[in-house]
């Protein structure tokens, strides 16, 4: 598969959009680095007050290592975030740490997508690293060309849960900043229009990175379901 003409447009083609839209949150977090909030509230601070309004009392929110590795675990409910995002007080972090809270309220309202996204953890983590490879599995013990394996099926089943996990991601993030944004207006957090745009110019850019990661999960599910012939018939 690595010589498939069409597999490597597609490697090619997720390699561009992926890195695109990593470098465009980091230029859009750096930008938003030094525009200071009036508030001077730390992004800890921020993810406190939000919780604290929403009535939300039993979530931990600490410090955690590594550039923008914010998130919320709804298993153990804490809210993790970055060094950067924790103890800065400008419109990247309170936008970040905002957003992460978003997650929180979604956990705490039991929102649907939310609860999907979690259900479908185990097939991202296994889905598209082992349906490959019984798709090819399948293609050979396949007895006749036109056959389709039933092992090549289940690995694009597999594979096909994993892309699910991909899409649901894309509303479930966008919600959360959408919380995030009407939290940040509502307490007074942000009070100038440069600040809501910098925090809005930040959590747009993130967004775009799990776009991009559906766009590529639908493209490589589509290309496996095409080998193993449950597309146009398998290519022997």
């Amino acid at each position: 598969m690595l010589f498939d003409p069409l597999y490597i447009i597609i490697f090619v083609v997720g390699i561009v959009l992926s890195g695109g839209a990593s470098l465009m949150v980091k230029k859009a977090f750096a930008q938003g680095q030094k525009v200071m909030i009036r508030t001077r509230l730390t992004g800890m601070e921020v993810a406190h007050r939000i919780l604290d309004a929403e009535g939300i009392d039993d979530v931990q929110v600490v410090e955690h290592q590594g550039f923008l590795s914010d998130h919320y675990n709804p298993m153990s409910k804490t809210l993790a975030l970055s060094p950067d995002v924790y103890h800065g007080s400008n419109a990247s972090a309170v936008g970040v740490a905002a957003h992460e809270v978003g997650h929180a309220i979604q956990h705490a309202r039991s929102y649907a997508p939310l609860g999907l996204r979690s259900l479908l953890v185990p097939a991202a983590q296994f889905g598209s690293s082992l349906g490959p490879w019984l798709v090819i599995i399948g293609m050979f013990l396949g007895s006749a060309p036109g056959n389709v394996h039933i092992v090549s099926v289940i690995g694009v089943g597999l594979f096909a849960a994993a892309s699910l996990f991909s899409l649901v991601t894309v509303p479930v993030e966008f919600d959360a900043s959408r919380r995030a944004k009407a939290c940040l207006s509502t307490l007074g957090v942000t009070q100038t229009g440069e600040e809501d745009a910098a925090v809005s110019k930040v959590l747009t850019a993130a967004g775009l990175t799990y776009v991009a990661a559906a766009v590529v999960a639908l493209m490589n599910l589509v290309y496996w379901a095409f080998r193993a012939g449950l597309l146009g018939g398998r290519d022997d």
